[in-house]
């Protein structure tokens, strides 16, 4: 009886939550009307901003929205009011929220090559608003949890996980791959209907291709996970026949026999653009991290990774022996520095000593954490810096290393100081700038003069739709970083 009570709930839903797609004109299982999917869109925009700036470039952003507008103009719902925001984020990474809401970060800017790949890009977004992707998954989610909840009411057996968590795994990592080739067939088609070739969504897809194959192979050789777009699956396109077919269906919508290409328009508008860290969340130069907004600097041990995340700062030795964290945060109350640890590790709070840092007072002392290879003794330092506190926190994966990397953990609060002149230069951040390439310009040459820390050459052949092998012609304009 119980299966019974459950199928007549589920039919209940499908009979109330069916909508007519406005991309195929079929009926679709929805629980969310229009207006709801145009009032979320609203809510999680106010988020996604707090959480992630907006580039301050109002000539890119001017340009990215216009060419954002001419795709959704002739989407299946053009009605919508559409709103596209550059994100100041290095990642590589383009969604949409419902409503018409969609974002583009620079970092994937700068890999592109044309306006065609930024319109196929940007394309790709409004299918997945226009066929309602995230809503129907939503819909399909919530479904679920009503089932398991009536489930777990009857049965004991728990529910599922919950609908806003399936909701933001879509954000990030995509929504499978028929939703995805959908929203290529479908990005395709808005493509040639506003005068570019439909062929762009192809050849964006395998520049992207390229930068993830090689971003694979730099996250094994670092030990982390590698990020990736979410609109590229395992195959590249000249070998996807699928994908190829998807999107050669849209070839005979094309309203212009010399499609719109805008190569110079969109390279011109990535003169100066930031390129990788932004100066503003802070710069990594070897072991050492510089905040020219916050005029302060510090230094890990050498060999150590750095990795820089929007809320804090990720360090950890070699093999992850040992792994550090820094935070700020405001200080309400000038209190002492011992008493600000004391507060911050309560009852935790062990043996403690004022820290030598030079120019700022600052305090350490010892705290038993719990973490993800068990309860360790940590090392907890903070240094004042006008009205911020930094915190520096330092744990060994082996409890019998402690004593090894204790001094070391010390040391990292103790380099804080303020910039110099030469670390404030090094502080400002990388930036893209094109040149002509001469008769005789390699990227081999152009790496060796490169600031990328990394991969110089490789990452040059990237940016110029040239990976693996290929080298520049005569006269070619390229992308540099500087």
């Amino acid at each position: 009886m119980r299966f019974i009570y459950l199928a007549i709930i589920l039919n209940l839903l499908a009979l109330q939550g069916c909508a007519t797609n406005p991309v195929t004109g079929e009926q679709d299982f929805v629980l969310i009307s229009e207006s709801e999917e145009i009032s979320l869109g609203q809510k999680y925009h106010q988020q996604i901003i707090q959480e992630m700036p907006v580039y301050q470039a109002p000539e890119l952003a001017a340009y990215v929205s216009e060419v954002g507008q001419r795709v959704a103009r002739v989407s299946h719902r053009p009605e919508l009011n559409y709103k596209f925001t550059v994100l100041d984020d290095p990642m590589v990474n383009a969604f949409a929220l419902p409503g018409g809401y969609i974002y583009i970060t620079r970092g994937i800017l700068a890999y592109l090559n044309s306006e065609a790949e930024l319109a196929a890009v940007l394309g790709h977004e409004v299918g997945h608003v226009t066929a309602r992707h995230s809503v129907r998954q939503q819909s399909a989610s919530t479904a679920t949890s009503i089932a398991g909840a009536v489930l777990s009411a009857t049965t004991g057996v728990p529910g599922t996980e919950d609908v806003f968590n399936v909701f933001g795994k879509a954000l990030l990592s995509g929504y499978g791959r028929g939703h995805e080739l959908e929203s290529d067939r479908l990005g395709a088609q808005y493509l040639a209907r506003s005068g570019y070739n439909p062929q762009a969504m192809l050849e964006v897809i395998g520049v992207l291709k390229n930068q993830e194959l090689f971003e694979r192979q730099r996250a094994r050789a670092e030990g982390r996970e590698p990020r990736a777009y979410h609109g590229v699956f395992a195959s590249h396109p000249d070998n996807d026949r699928r994908l190829q077919e998807v999107v050669s269906e849209a070839d005979h919508l094309k309203t212009t026999g010399t499609p719109r290409t805008g190569r110079k328009q969109f390279l011109a508008h990535l003169e100066g653009l930031s390129f990788g860290q932004s100066e503003n969340d802070g710069v990594v130069d070897g072991n050492n991290f510089y905040h020219k907004p916050l005029n302060i600097g510090f230094r890990f041990a050498k060999g150590w990774s750095i990795d820089n995340q929007p809320d804090r700062l990720l360090a950890s030795a070699p093999n992850q022996a040992a792994i550090m964290e820094v935070r700020v945060a405001t200080l309400k109350n000038r209190i002492p520095p011992r008493q600000y640890l004391e507060q911050y590790l309560g009852d935790k709070f062990q043996i403690g000593e004022k820290l030598d840092v030079k120019g700022f007072e600052a305090y350490t002392a010892t705290a038993p954490i719990n973490t993800n290879f068990g309860k360790r003794r940590a090392r907890v330092s903070v240094v004042y810096d006008g009205n911020h506190a930094y915190l520096f926190t330092g744990i060994s994966r082996q409890t019998s290393n402690y004593r090894l990397f204790d001094g070391i953990f010390k040391d990292v609060a103790r380099s804080f100081h303020k910039l110099s002149a030469r670390e404030k230069k090094l502080a400002t951040g990388l930036k893209l700038h094109l040149i002509k390439a001469g008769p005789t310009t390699t990227f081999a040459a152009l790496a060796r003069k490169s600031p990328i820390p990394k991969y110089p050459e490789t990452e040059l052949r990237l940016l110029n739709d040239l990976y693996p092998d290929g080298e520049p012609k005569p006269g070619q304009t390229l992308k540099v970083v500087r």
